[in-house]
């Protein structure tokens, strides 16, 4: 399973870094300035905010991969970001409208990958956390 970790280490911190370049992808500076300065910056500190936590989980994968396998404390981790991954797999498939990505290839590509993603996820922390 430490392979697995460290795979998911290097792709969560690609992933986490790759949110710099969403406030241009996302158009941000036009589609959130009709918000209020609470809900803009709201939603400005959130995606910062979870862009450092997949960091952070990246990190540890790579550096920690070994601990997260062979000790209680690590297994239970894992336990946790099985849980947090299967429920990011949920808001993909159940939360997001189908008219997001439907029809179109780029989106349609990018929403079967990042539920692929989070599949693996879910299931290499759950692996992980059973030893």
């Amino acid at each position: 399973m430490i392979i697995h970790l460290h795979i998911l280490g290097t792709v969560f911190t690609v992933l986490a870094l790759a949110h710099i370049g969403f406030p241009r992808y996302f158009k941000w500076k036009i589609e959130l300035a009709p918000l209020s300065t609470i809900n803009r910056q709201m939603m400005q500190v959130h995606a910062a905010f979870i862009a450092v936590v997949v960091l952070l989980m990246g990190l540890l994968c790579l550096t920690s991969a070994a601990d997260l396998v062979s000790t209680v404390l690590g297994r239970r981790i894992c336990m946790m970001l099985g849980v947090f991954w299967t429920l990011r797999l949920a808001v993909q498939l159940f939360v997001y409208s189908p008219s997001l990505w439907r029809g179109k290839l780029f989106e349609t590509t990018v929403h079967i990958v990042f539920s692929l993603l989070w599949a693996y996820s879910a299931g290499t922390f759950f692996l992980s956390a059973l030893g």
